[in-house]
């Protein structure tokens, strides 16, 4: 059972778009090549494997979006936030691919 939440693509971008994100944190876990490659604004680069030293940058008060490519390494660190303390982390199904398809754009 996880203790973080998941949110659909077309929910995300329906916040994202209305600006209602802004109280929270939006994290992209893919690595520099893929944010490079495609990435939305207003997002912070912070690949998986720099979660665990990076956990002094992320607010344990305010809502953490958690995307990747497809929505597995996501899951990860949405699971390994969770193990970490923070109550307050959501998982983007389907990552940048999903996020992209709503937008007309494909991904990969």
């Amino acid at each position: 059972m996880s203790n973080y939440e998941h949110i659909s693509p077309g929910e995300f971008l329906r916040l994202y778009e209305r600006g209602e994100l802004k109280n929270g944190l939006v994290i992209d876990v893919r690595e520099p090549f893929e944010w490079d490659y495609y990435h939305l604004d207003e997002t912070i680069l912070m690949p998986l494997q720099t979660i665990p030293a990076s956990l002094g940058r992320l607010p344990s008060d305010r809502r953490i979006y958690v995307v990747c490519a497809h929505g597995v390494r996501s899951e990860y660190a949405c699971r390994y936030l969770a193990e970490q303390g923070y109550e307050d982390v959501v998982n983007v199904i389907g990552g940048m691919a999903a996020l992209a398809a709503a937008r007309g754009f494909a991904y990969d």
